[in-house]
């Protein structure tokens, strides 16, 4: 197993069926303050967020929320995995 103390990392993902004001919730609820309207940080992380209307079907269409996490490599991984859970249940 490799040491990435200190090591940065660049992770995006995106969520369907939750709204950017939910993923916030979360993200501040996993330690992080919002910063901007579309950015929360926590200790040796930071998120960006953007959503946009996909379509899933000929008369259906979801939010899909993106998130671009940035920061430490030991910290982001569980950090994202909190998040998905929390997502996965709200969204699909």
């Amino acid at each position: 197993m490799s040491d990435t103390t200190g090591e940065t990392r660049t992770v995006e993902k995106s969520f369907r069926g939750i709204s950017e004001r939910l993923a916030t919730h979360y993200l501040t609820n996993l330690g992080g303050e919002r910063v901007e309207d579309d950015r929360v940080a926590g200790d040796d992380w930071e998120a960006t967020l953007s959503s946009e209307k996909v379509d899933i079907g000929p008369t259906l269409d979801i939010t899909e929320v993106t998130l671009v996490f940035e920061g430490d490599a030991e910290t982001l991984v569980p950090l994202i995995e909190q998040f998905s859970q929390k997502a996965m249940r709200a969204g699909g």
